[in-house]
């Protein structure tokens, strides 16, 4: 292997229907400013019409422009289908309840939980900005049982130590620790907390 290859990183980008669509995109164009990430993206056609309605008639545009790779839905036969691609990691934002149940449950019904599933199975990292409130009991044990398997449930709960001014500023902090948890390097755009002395 080359070194150049040792220091790619490829990170899959999922977008499902939830509302938050903001929250996929802002995370393709954060991924798209870090050197060496390739960035595969894989969205539902709810997605689609999330992005449209909450965004704009060309979000879903603009989310293929900044991916290297997008793979269609039902494309089970896509590079990202399989263990043996090289993925680091995995976010889903945002992730729809249905689509995490599906996850937890191992229904590898379509390109997004198909390849979620590679990664809880390669003990890969991933990330599920799960977009539900208020949850109900099912919604509750779905997110335990592939919390046990692996994946990192993140719902997209605004910090405020930060003292955010604008909805971006919510929704950028939201995503960089979400990739901060896929293991990137986010330091130029996520506010750490730094403690405060009484």
């Amino acid at each position: 292997m080359t070194d150049a290859f040792n220091s790619l990183r490829r990170i899959i980008v999922g977008i499902s229907g939830a509302s938050g669509a903001v929250l996929g995109l802002k995370a393709l164009e954060l991924l798209s400013q870090l050197q060496n990430t390739e960035i595969h993206l894989v969205m539902s056609r709810p997605a689609e019409r999330t992005l449209r309605m909450e965004i704009g008639q060309d979000a879903a545009e603009r989310a293929r422009s900044l991916a290297h790779a997008t793979h269609h839905i039902d494309n089970i036969g896509s590079a990202i289908a399989s263990g043996s691609f090289r993925a680091d990691a995995m976010i889903i934002a945002p992730c729809s309840m249905r689509t995490l149940s599906a996850i937890a449950y191992g229904i590898s019904d379509n390109l997004l939980t198909r390849s979620a599933d590679v990664m809880l199975k390669e003990r890969r990292r991933l990330v599920l900005l799960a977009r539900e409130t208020p949850l109900h009991g099912g919604h509750i044990e779905a997110m335990g049982r592939v919390t046990q398997f692996g994946a990192i449930v993140m719902p997209p709960v605004p910090a405020f130590y930060n003292r955010p001014t604008t909805l971006d500023e919510i929704v950028t902090q939201i995503v960089a620790r979400a990739l901060d948890l896929c293991g990137l390097q986010m330091d130029d755009v996520l506010i750490r907390w730094q403690g405060k002395e009484d």
